[in-house]
């Protein structure tokens, strides 16, 4: 048999896509075959909150499993909507990479060794909110494009293809902000300045994590179930699934789905197991950095039901610390 793998067409996606098909191939013994797939958020232009949120990246993939046009399709999990789709199940997440934003400044400069009015560049509002918290004296910028195009923004780093000064195209920032998973992927981790520690960066929901999404029948079997496959791919899908991972980011997204967080929403989620408990911590954040509400809860119940709890639970302590009234949370 061949397993045909859908992928967006960005380097960062056939990457990340390229070395999950490896490990699928190399579990499961079958040949790969990747089926690019163009996404709304590969086409439209605009900041993702006008485009309609993290579906415009995943909505054409879920078509094409649903229509047959590919067996599995390969997600960033930040990049997946909370609610479910009828007729996919999210069939394995693979062990996290690392979670933490990362800061690439030109000649090396740490957050807080940045000027003051310095330009810093993210297309997230998350980012944006806790960078101007903690620096509230900075230029932030709104910004879209793949890894090399944002960081090509930036004057001097390493693997930029121009030192052209380009306003709105290149070096024309002092500093953008990315997650460190996506620089590791592809080989570009020299661009670093600063890791951002969550005290200043917590991340977004799932970030760091691939979703491996097949239809539901090909879904490996859970016992006592007789829903989905035991088939040479439902049996590498099991494989590859890292249960400690899938314990965080279940608690990360059912934080999100009870605050009925869209993309746009200045929320950050990191769950981390930690010897028999499950650890969770989210802050909300006002868009202009002036105002938060942070905390934190942890559980024993090493389940996705547990998880799931961890997550309504510490989304309640938050709403009722005022978060709605903080933040937009239904920005889509």
């Amino acid at each position: 048999m061949s397993v045909r793998v859908g992928t967006r067409a960005s380097r960062l996606a056939l990457t990340q896509t390229q070395q999950t098909a490896d490990q699928l191939t190399a579990v499961g013994g079958f040949p790969i075959e990747l089926i690019h797939i163009r996404t709304d958020g590969d086409v439209l232009t605009g900041s993702l909150s006008q485009m309609g949120g993290t579906g415009v990246f995943v909505a054409a993939l879920r078509d094409a499993l649903l229509q047959d046009k590919c067996d599995v399709a390969v997600h960033s999990l930040k990049d997946l909507p909370t609610g479910a789709a009828l007729g996919l199940t999210l069939a394995a997440t693979p062990k996290r990479a690392d979670v933490r934003d990362v800061l690439c400044s030109r000649d090396g400069l740490k957050l807080a060794d940045l000027p003051a009015g310095a330009t810093v560049g993210t297309g997230s509002p998350r980012r944006a909110a806790q960078l101007r918290a903690a620096r509230p004296d900075l230029d932030i910028r709104d910004i879209r494009g793949n890894v090399d195009t944002r960081l090509g923004r930036v004057p001097g780093l390493p693997g930029n293809s121009t030192d052209a000064v380009v306003e709105g195209k290149s070096c024309d920032l002092d500093a953008v902000v990315l997650a460190a998973a996506g620089l590791q992927r592809l080989g570009r981790l020299a661009a670093v300045s600063e890791y951002l520690e969550s005290a200043v960066m917590l991340p977004a929901a799932g970030q760091g994590s691939l979703a491996i999404e097949c239809r539901s029948a090909d879904a490996p079997r859970k016992a006592g179930s007789t829903e989905g496959s035991q088939g040479v791919l439902a049996q590498a899908l099991a494989a590859l699934d890292d249960p400690d991972t899938r314990l965080a980011v279940t608690a990360e997204r059912a934080l999100l789905a009870r605050l009925e967080a869209g993309c746009a929403a200045p929320v950050g989620a990191y769950a981390v197991r930690k010897g028999s408990r499950l650890h969770l911590e989210a802050v909300v954040c006002a868009v202009d950095g002036t105002a938060s509400v942070r905390d934190s809860k942890a559980t024993d119940g090493l389940t996705e039901v547990g998880a799931t709890l961890l997550g309504i639970e510490l989304a309640e302590v938050l709403l009722a610390r005022g978060a709605a009234e903080i933040a937009d949370l239904a920005a889509s």
